[in-house]
C-alpha cells in the first residue's frame, strides 16, 4: 500500500451569529492529506449493517493529521466517519460510509 491518494478532511465551520442574532454555521475548514485505501472487512461490514451502518471505505492516514473531523471527501464523494482505529504509533484507520445526496 502506498500513500498516493488525496483525502479531504472536513471540519464544520464555527457557529456564529449574524447581524440580528441568528446562529449560522461558518465556512467549513478543509485539510487535504495523503492516505492509503483499504477494504472494509467482511465481518466488520456485516456487524455494522446490524447496527444500521453501511461502511464502504477505509482510509489510512497519519494519526497526527486527524482532528476528530466527522466528514471526509474522496474523489468528489462525501463520506461520514463512523469509526476510527489506531493501527500503530502513526497510522489511523477511518472507516467511512457514503453520505446520501439530498433530494
Amino acid at each position: 500500500m502506498s500513500w498516493d491518494h488525496e483525502l479531504t478532511l472536513i471540519m464544520p465551520g464555527e457557529i456564529i451569529q449574524d447581524d440580528i442574532g441568528n446562529q449560522i454555521s461558518g465556512d467549513p475548514v478543509e485539510t487535504v492529506v495523503l492516505c492509503k485505501l483499504q477494504s472494509v472487512g467482511r465481518t466488520e461490514f456485516y456487524n455494522a449493517a446490524v447496527a444500521g451502518l453501511r461502511p464502504e471505505m477505509v482510509f489510512v492516514i497519519h494519526g497526527y493529521e486527524y482532528n476528530y473531523e466527522q466528514s471526509v471527501r474522496f474523489d468528489g464523494v462525501l463520506y461520514r466517519v463512523i469509526r476510527t482505529y489506531a493501527t500503530g504509533f502513526e497510522e489511523l484507520e477511518l472507516t467511512c460510509e457514503r453520505v446520501a445526496a439530498d433530494g
